[in-house]
This record gives C-alpha cells, structure tokens and sequence, in this order.
C-alpha cells in the first residue's frame, strides 16, 4: 500500500503506519491540545496509540490463525479507520475461514477480559463517553475492545461478521453465491452505516464507503476466480501484445503506451524469456521521479511472475493476486513469453460467456444450459 511507512517485523509479516494515521493523530493532539489544555492533548494520543494497539493485536488474530492454515501474510496496515492484514488469500473452507474471521474480534474480547480482571469497570461510564479523559484509561481501553469485537461482528461483507456470514453461507449454497450475498448484505449495512455518519459521526461515512468498495471488489474477485477455474489459459492469454528490452527508456515505454491499448508491459531479453513487467501506474510514477531517460529495468516488477502454456487459467488468477503483479506470463517449453494474462483479459473472457445465449458456443467460449 502507497503512502506507509515500514515500523518493524513480527513473526514475518511487516507492519506499517499508512501516513494518514500520523496525520490522524497530529490532528488529534492539535484539537484537543485547543479545546482542554497539554495534558488531554497527550492523554488523547496516548489512548488512541493504546488503541491503535489494540487494533494491530486483533489483526494478528487473523494472522496467526490464517498461518495455521498455510496461509501468509506480507505486511499488516495500520489505517485511520483501523487495520488491514494483507492475506495472501482467503481460506475458500467454510471452517477455516470462520476461524480466520472469528480469531480477530476473540482477541478484544480476550483483552477486554483481562483489563477487567486487571481493575477496569465497564459500567463508570467509559462505554458511554471514551474519548473523556476524565473516565480512567483502563476503563475506556475495556470498553473500546468490547466495542471493536461487537462492531466487527455486524454482518457487512469484508467485515469479520461478514465473513464469518460467508463462512455460514457457503457451507449451503456454495462460495461464489455465499459472497455474492454476504456483499449485497455488506452494501446494504453501508448505506445504513453511511446515513447515520451523516446524522451522527462522519467517521462513519468513510467506514461506508470502505466496506461498500471492498464488497464489491471481493464480490468480483472471486466471480473472476470461479470463471478461471478449469479453464485452459489460452481460452484468455493475449497473444497480440507489445514488449520492451531491457535496454529500452522510459520515454520509449511511454510511445509504446500511447500507440497501444496495453496497460502492462512485459520487459523481455533477447531470446524473449521475461525478465519483468512494466504496469501503467509504475510507468507513470516512474515518469514523474526519474524522468523520461530513465530505463525501464529502474520502474519494472522483476521476477515476472509466469505459468506453463499448458496451465489453467485459475493458477495464473492465483498468481495474479498472491504476487500483486499487473500481469502473468504465459511461456512454453524453451522459456520464451508467448501470452499475458491479467485481470482484464479474464474479466473479457467472462463478459463473453455472459453475453452468449445459453448454450451456444464461440469459439473456445461456451454458456452452459444451466443457469
């Protein structure tokens, strides 16, 4: 993620502060520094540090719970509206992934129950007022973990409750159908979360606005996986596409982005075997910090993540999204890049079956009769 810095490393995943969250807090200590005086000022921040905290434990939840399932995760975001574990993929299990959904809001509750047993008193108030620094730290800590379990709960897809409302639907009516519903419940709970922001808090509407995205983002990647499925990789792998050397400059990427509708670029040796790939938004950036002599080698994602000619089309989809790469290549026996496969091709090979009339065939395309 853009814009965060990198604190630190536990257990293999980093950990980084997205650079809104220090603006978050420098405006939390600048406002209450105004309304009540130094001493709240940095008794706010401190409560929202301790948070903060709090939140990170509860993204490790997930974490080490994904891990027991062979699934890892890179690096952990701290945000102003909370935190977000970038698992390499979601656990399709019913089980497992309601493990995974649940094991976040079990560790507020966990914390909660140990600041209680530590001294802390739900009832004094902290529940109702956290942000008053009059109520004791301890007492507002309990009663925010409390909250942060429960609110976790509500059934909004990408939620944890949405998940685990996925869990429970998919062990009925399959996964793809399950996360199609757990996000239209998702995106209803924003709009819901998003009127009352408008009445009452507008934290709210950004939180609204990030659970209606991510639905429908998660909505549409697993459709894309369950196209992807069985399918061979030449039934979507573009063949007609544009490469550039090693040798080659940022300007020449640049011609070769204006005079194509590529957005991807595969950087290719002289025998054709794949040495990287150059996205669009690599190339822009690339453009506005090193300039237009610069050498597409500086700007590319090395390693070009590839699959054999003979592949399926779901292992280079899995690829696609566990190396965050912009493309796939397809390269045959010798090594050689014959084909690329990124989200868009694949999004064409669905939008062609959907467009076929129900049973009919065009080419390697089909509908099937079932709906």
């Amino acid at each position: 993620m853009s814009w965060s810095l990198n604190i630190g490393s536990v257990a293999g995943t980093v950990v980084r502060i997205h650079l809104t969250f220090l603006l978050f807090l420098a405006w939390i200590f600048a406002a209450s520094y105004a309304s009540a005086g130094p001493a709240t000022a940095f008794d706010t921040v401190l409560f929202i540090v301790l948070l903060f905290l709090c939140v990170l434990l509860h993204e490790f939840g997930h974490i080490f719970t994904a891990r027991a399932f062979g699934v890892t995760t890179p690096y952990v975001t701290l945000l102003p509206i909370g935190g977000v574990a970038q698992l390499e993929h979601i656990p399709e299990k019913p089980s497992e992934e309601f493990l995974v959904a649940i094991a976040g809001p079990i560790v507020n509750v966990v914390i909660a129950g140990m600041l209680m047993l530590a001294g802390a008193h739900i009832d004094s108030g902290a529940s109702a007022d956290v942000g008053n620094a009059q109520v004791s730290m301890i007492d507002r800590l309990a009663a925010v973990n409390l909250f942060i379990a429960l609110f976790n709960l509500i059934p909004a897809f990408p939620m944890d409750g949405g998940r685990v409302l996925r869990a429970a639907l998919a062990s009925r009516m399959g996964y793809v159908r399950a996360t199609e519903t757990a996000a239209a419940i998702g995106q209803a709970v924003a709009f819901v979360l998003g009127f009352i922001g408008l009445l009452y808090n507008p934290i709210l509407i950004f939180i609204a606005i990030f659970v209606y995205l991510a639905a429908s983002s998660e909505a549409h990647m697993v459709a894309l996986r369950a196209a992807s499925h069985g399918v061979p990789l030449v039934h979507a792998m573009m063949t007609q596409f544009a490469v550039l050397s090693p040798d080659a400059k940022i300007s020449d990427a640049v011609h070769t982005l204006l005079s194509t509708s590529q957005g991807e670029f595969p950087v290719v040796d002289g025998t054709g075997k794949p040495l990287g790939v150059l996205g669009r938004n690599d190339l822009i950036r690339a453009l506005n910090a090193k300039g237009p002599d610069s050498h597409v080698t500086d700007a590319m994602v090395a390693d070009m993540p590839t699959v054999g000619h003979r592949s399926h089309l779901d292992q280079a989809f899995q690829l696609l999204q566990d190396k965050q790469a912009p493309a796939v290549g397809v390269i045959d026996a010798t090594g050689r890049l014959i084909g690329l496969i990124t989200q868009e091709t694949i999004g064409e090979m669905m939008m062609l079956q959907a467009a076929l009339p129900k049973g009919a065939t065009l080419g390697p395309w089909s509908r099937p009769n079932a709906a």
